[in-house]
C-alpha cells in the first residue's frame, strides 16, 4: 500500500508543468525558512541552558504553569 502510495505521488510530481515545480520549490524553501532557520534562531533551548536534571526542568515549566495567568 505505502508503494503505491509513493507511486501515485511519484508520478504526479513527474508530470508537474514549469510552474508547478516552480510553485513547488517555493513551498518548500518557505518550509525550510520555518521550521528550520527560526527554530534556530528564535527559540534558544531555555531549559537545557537553565536546568541540568529533568525534575528542575519540570518543576520549572510546572511553577509557570500554575504561577503565571
Amino acid at each position: 500500500m505505502l508503494k503505491r502510495l509513493w507511486n501515485i505521488y511519484c508520478e504526479g510530481f513527474r508530470h508537474l508543468p514549469r510552474w508547478g515545480r516552480l510553485l513547488l520549490a517555493i513551498v518548500l524553501a518557505k518550509l525550510l525558512i520555518m521550521f528550520v532557520v527560526f527554530k534556530l534562531l528564535l527559540m534558544p533551548d531555555y531549559l537545557n541552558k537553565q536546568y541540568t536534571s529533568d525534575q528542575e526542568k519540570s518543576e520549572h515549566v510546572l511553577n509557570i504553569l500554575i504561577n503565571k495567568p
